[in-house]
């Protein structure tokens, strides 16, 4: 593989571990554990990996000869780190006996199910320490949850002779993980199944699991491009920039954007939904500060849109909602009919309230609510062009406001949607560490006997020697939800919490920042010079760590 310059100085960059992981580890355990909700479900779903302890590693005295090998999968949606992952699980199970080998599953879960593997070996995998992307062993889609895709892999786990596999991955991921897990525990295989948090929309976050893999180089990349377009925004002087930031369940992306950047609008999804806000608050809300800042002079601005706002606007997510079930039940009725004809199907079927939400949706976003789901269940947003749905009406109502005299200003517009940008940069100093010590957990946990743990690494806004690792039980962060119209066990992603530090501190400043232009310019990711700049969090990391 030819290298840049950038990855050539990059790759001799040896990630820093905590303490309790330089050396010979030792397993404290805590108190047995639940669920988050739901417990007598989860327990019953569950009855082999539930109510397990919680796992800290503490310095040891001697370093264990174990013999295993290991199978790894990167699963679902790229993030930055994903690599030293892998790396940080081949160089603790070599550390730990020489003759241990690492198997990659091509293409993601799929690769278990169909027999698709590699070994991944030492001249291999130095080539992709500290790079960004999942090129090593490529990502796939495929969810594991039927039992004959369980049996076909542990053919080759078998054939393998592997002992533990790790899916590196989101909730979804996870909550595959556990079943997984659950399936080998009761079937006595010999199996251990241990996860990863990984994340780009950081909505794999809770009491136990600090922040998600590839958050904080993701968000530093789109702060970076965010920044130029303020400044040039504020060099020419005459667009609205809106910009769509990934982000589908949660508004994390964005919350952190704008705390690095402070443009002059953010919206907040949670915020939305708590606050039971239509399509034409929110556009009165940005109208507003357009008019505002026209009355200035100031005919430009810039909005950060989060991908999933469409369905956290009440009435729309009540639609959504409805919409499943319906396509579980009779999609095969409608997708193939003309638009016209599957838009009159769909009306036909819902209740008056969500068919009067349906009619007023402009005809492309209604159609994209009625198509397909993504392998998760999900209404693929970021096919929506929320960002120029919300311009357009802004564009209508000030257009309606100056003929009332409400509004004099210009309001010329650009659109942006910043998602693939970020999946794949080179992970910061931050990723490069965090993910490292993740994988060098999988592994500990793996030979400590583990199984429907995912690895954890805590106390990260401290020095890295500080930092604690260890694993939490899998089904800990579970409770039921509705997915394709049935109740399944899946673990709650994180929503920003609206009485949460970094959003207050964001809604303490939003009114300025709409009004005056307070932009900041945070500039590339660095990966060499003072600690301060190549080692800070993301701003969400600091602020939720303030005591």
């Amino acid at each position: 593989m030819e290298k840049s310059a950038l990855q050539q100085a990059r790759a001799s960059y040896q990630p820093k571990l905590p303490k309790a992981l330089q050396g010979a580890v030792k397993v404290k355990e805590g108190d047995p554990t639940q669920s988050v909700d739901n417990q007598e479900e989860i327990k019953k779903l569950f009855p082999n990996t539930y109510g397990m302890p919680l796992v800290e590693f503490v310095p040891g005295e001697e370093n264990l000869s174990k013999s295993m090998n290991v199978g790894v999968i990167l699963s679902g949606g790229q993030a930055p780190g994903g690599h030293n992952v892998i790396c940080g699980i081949f160089d603790a199970i070599k550390k730990l006996n020489p003759e241990n080998r690492l198997y990659g599953f091509i293409l993601g879960p799929g690769g278990l199910v169909d027999h698709q593997y590699m070994e991944i070996t030492a001249d291999f995998i130095d080539d992709y320490r500290n790079t960004g992307g999942f090129d090593m062993i490529g990502s796939g889609r495929t969810k594991l949850e039927k039992v004959d895709q369980f049996e076909k892999g542990y053919e080759i786990i078998r054939e393998l002779n592997i002992k533990a596999i790790v899916i590196i991955g989101g909730d979804d991921s996870n909550t595959n993980a556990c079943v997984l897990a659950e399936y080998y525990a009761a079937k006595n295989y010999g199996v251990q199944v241990i996860g990863c948090p990984k994340t780009i929309d950081g909505d794999l976050k809770n009491e136990q699991i600090e922040t998600s893999f590839g958050f904080d180089t993701a968000t530093k990349t789109y702060a970076e491009l965010i920044g130029n377009i303020e400044r040039d925004c504020n060099s020419a002087r005459k667009y609205w920039h809106f910009i769509k930031l990934m982000g589908r369940s949660a508004s994390h992306i964005a919350l952190e954007c704008a705390l690095q950047c402070q443009p002059n609008i953010c919206i907040i999804s949670e915020e939305v939904e708590a606050k039971d806000q239509t399509l034409n608050d929110i556009v009165e809300q940005i109208c507003c500060a357009v008019a505002a800042r026209a009355e200035k002079g100031d005919n430009y601005g810039v909005v950060l849109v989060p991908e999933g706002l469409i369905e956290f606007i009440p009435a729309i997510g009540r639609l959504i909602d409805e919409l499943n079930d319906l396509l579980a039940e009779h999609g095969n009725d409608y997708k193939d009919l003309e638009p016209e004809a599957q838009r009159e199907y769909i009306l036909a079927h819902l209740t008056k309230e969500n068919a009067k939400t349906f009619e007023t949706l402009p005809e492309n976003v209604a159609h994209q609510l009625s198509l397909e789901r993504d392998p998760h269940g999900n209404v693929q947003v970021s096919l929506i062009e929320t960002e120029r749905l919300l311009s357009d009406m802004c564009e209508a109502k000030l257009a309606a406001w100056a003929k009332e005299g409400k509004y004099k200003g210009k309001f010329a517009t650009l659109h942006h949607f910043f998602g693939y940008e970020g999946r794949c940069a080179a992970p910061s100093n931050f990723d490069a560490d965090y993910c490292y010590a993740l994988g060098t957990s999988a592994a500990q946990l793996i030979a400590n006997g583990k199984t429907g743990y995912m690895a954890i690494v805590k106390n990260t806004t401290a020095p890295n020697d500080e930092w604690k690792a260890g694993g939490v039980p899998i089904t800990m962060m579970m409770n039921m939800e509705r997915r394709n119209g049935e109740m399944k066990p899946v673990i709650r992603k994180a929503l920003v919490e609206l009485d949460g530090n970094p959003f207050k501190t964001f809604a303490s400043m939003r009114d300025k920042w709409a009004l005056e232009t307070c932009y900041v310019y945070p500039g590339p990711i660095q990966y060499w010079g003072p600690s301060e700049v190549c080692d800070k969090t993301t701003a969400t990391l600091a602020l939720e760590h303030v005591k």
